[in-house]
């Protein structure tokens, strides 16, 4: 409920006026309480949209910010860590019983399976700490994702408008 509400005040955030002027990536609005000659920048993509569809579903937010290739990474990784979490949980569970069973044939019990109970316990939790991280990281990336939509990565490295190739750079750094 509280992602939905999160998707939805951050739908309403990213509508842009009708007076908007578009730009290279983003949308320039003229707004009365800037100074004249300034221009408000408004992002072509909602970072808190962005984060609220990674929310719902990870990865979502990585194909909403055109990332793509982020999205099987993460529905690969996410889905091999859970692969091992559900099979480290039955090994886990199994253990559990023949330790408890363990019980009625001595006093004491097995070391041996008490051991075993307790190691794919720790990997379990491992697992769901991992998985927490990952959807953690999710999220972060689709917020950077979205705010970096509109950096301009072109090779135009040169104050006079002119592209530098990139074999010039390379000799004047080795100079």
């Amino acid at each position: 409920m509280f992602c939905c509400l999160l998707v939805l005040s951050a739908a309403s955030r990213s509508q842009t006026d009708s007076a908007a002027i578009p730009s290279r990536g983003g949308v320039q609005s003229s707004d009365s309480s800037l100074k004249p000659g300034q221009a408000h920048f408004k992002p072509a993509k909602s970072p808190w949209l962005a984060v609220g569809l990674s929310a719902l579903a990870p990865g979502v937010g990585q194909i909403y910010d055109e990332s793509y290739w982020k999205a099987p990474l993460i529905w690969g990784v996410s889905g091999y860590w859970v692969y091992q979490w559900i099979s480290l949980n039955g090994k886990y569970q199994d253990f559990r019983d023949r330790y408890s069973a363990s019980f009625l044939i001595s006093s004491g019990g097995n070391s041996q399976y008490q051991r075993l109970r307790d190691f794919y316990h720790d990997e379990r939790d491992k697992f769901a700490w991992f998985l927490g991280a990952l959807y953690f990281l999710n999220l972060v990336d689709a917020y950077v994702g979205a705010h970096l939509y509109d950096f301009d990565v072109s090779p135009d490295l040169g104050a006079d408008g002119r592209v530098v190739p990139r074999a010039t750079i390379t000799f004047r750094l080795m100079l």
